[in-house]
């Protein structure tokens, strides 16, 4: 729903102010946050993708909000091939910079940037352009696990293929979890997106394709919930994902969420896919997610507040 147009909630906060309004006789003298503008549950915002991506931050009322002064934040983008951006596999070097400045800003007293990469580690790191660029601001935040030891076990309660997984243990101890993925293709779930991108936080993902990756992925959302999604579409993976090289679509567009299954079937709906357009239903793990009561995938009734910069 875009933002120009009364939503039923912005509908009866109206009417409450109305209300009173006309009991107290000083409608005019109202606070201001009455009137106020609601938070969307979703933004969107057209442009470079650094000041997109701080743009779609602000929309969704800036990283104060998400992150507090001492908490300890990990951000979990895409850098698991040795790519380089415009093959759009890895999450943009720029939107995931703007992300660490933006938790430097708010006062977080760690900062983690973390994957578990398919390819080279090293050459991953060097390549997507992400370890170079985040060390501009904070020495050494960028980093790669993959080793047992680092990963702790944790109980799945109503997980419907998985009862359990090990979870990277610098996750665990994070206060604030942020997922920032590239928009992209994949052969194995349709697209990865913000949900499948939490397999990269989970030391054993071969489980999961055995016992039905959809659904597995779901299971693991249940546990990993981002406290912000912030899906980078300046380059769009449309086929041959998730590695590439595959049909790149420049949308120079940032997706900004708290519900990441929102930010997911925001991003199904918005671009081509194979070449076709598909409705989030139409995903296995976004539906499946949906109906477990993990996020929503009814965007037409959400409030989304588009912006080009």
């Amino acid at each position: 729903m875009d933002a120009h147009f009364i939503t039923r909630r912005n509908f009866l906060r109206y009417q409450i102010a109305g209300a009173i309004g006309a009991a107290s006789g000083v409608g005019l003298f109202l606070p201001r946050r009455i009137f106020a503008d609601p938070i969307p549950d979703i933004s969107v915002v057209k442009g470079a993708p650094g000041p997109a991506t701080r743009a779609a931050v602000e929309l969704l009322g800036g990283m104060k909000h998400f992150v507090k002064p001492g908490q300890r934040v990990v951000i979990k983008p895409n850098m698991s091939f040795s790519s380089p951006p415009e093959r759009a596999s890895n999450t943009h070097p720029e939107v995931v910079r703007e992300l660490v400045v933006l938790c430097k800003e708010a006062g977080a007293s760690s900062i983690l940037v973390l994957d578990n990469t398919l390819d080279n580690a090293e050459r991953c790191l060097e390549n997507s352009g992400i370890r170079a660029i985040c060390n501009s601001v904070i020495k050494n935040i960028v980093q790669t696990i993959d080793d047992a030891p680092l990963f702790s076990e944790v109980k799945i309660p109503g997980g419907k293929r998985m009862s359990s997984t090990d979870v990277m243990k610098a996750v665990l101890k994070s206060d604030v979890l942020i997922a920032a993925p590239v928009a992209k293709s994949h052969s194995a779930t349709g697209v990865s997106l913000a949900m499948k991108g939490m397999m990269g936080l989970v030391y054993d993902r071969r489980t999961m394709h055995i016992r039905g990756i959809s659904t597995c992925v779901v299971d693991i959302c249940s546990v990993l919930k981002a406290h912000l999604t912030v899906i980078d579409a300046t380059r769009v993976l449309s086929t041959n994902g998730p590695h590439g090289p595959g049909k790149v679509l420049k949308e120079n567009t940032v997706i900004a969420s708290r519900d990441m299954v929102a930010a997911d079937a925001f991003t199904v709906s918005s671009f081509e896919w194979y070449d076709q357009h598909y409705k989030p239903s139409q995903v296995a793990h976004i539906r499946e997610a949906h109906e477990r009561g993990l996020g929503r995938m009814d965007i037409q009734n959400l409030n989304i507040k588009k912006t080009i910069l």
